[in-house]
């Protein structure tokens, strides 16, 4: 059965970092695609960070060269790690996957971790 399940957010003042996790189970993160996700408030949920199936990284302009993802293999944990927070990062974050299981593509979600960040 797959679950996934955010942690790590909360309040932080602008300039700081905070760190999210992403922890797997029914499944390997390592060999899958995987995307983190945001919805700020009124808006609608957008792609932050991208892992490909050969462990490529990609992210949105918004974001390069302030978050970072990063895979812990033993732990089944995808980490996002935030840096230079500004109030325009604040939103709900969700990690998610697409997995060939039950005899097709399924989209799986976690249900979110809230980061709010304060000017």
């Amino acid at each position: 059965q797959v679950h996934l399940v955010e942690s790590g957010g909360g309040l932080v003042q602008a300039g700081g970092s905070l760190r999210l996790s992403c922890a797997a189970s029914g499944f390997r993160f390592s060999g899958n695609f995987m995307n983190w996700y945001r919805q700020a408030p009124g808006k609608q949920r957008e792609v932050v960070a991208v892992i490909t199936d050969d462990g490529g990284k990609a992210y949105v302009d918004p974001v390069k060269g302030r978050f970072t993802v990063s895979i812990d293999d033993a732990k089944n944990t995808v980490y996002l790690q935030m840096d230079s927070l500004n109030p325009e990062d604040t939103g709900v974050y969700y990690c998610w996957v697409r997995l060939p299981l039950a005899g097709k593509w399924t989209n799986y979600w976690g249900r979110g971790t809230q980061v709010t960040v304060s000017s």
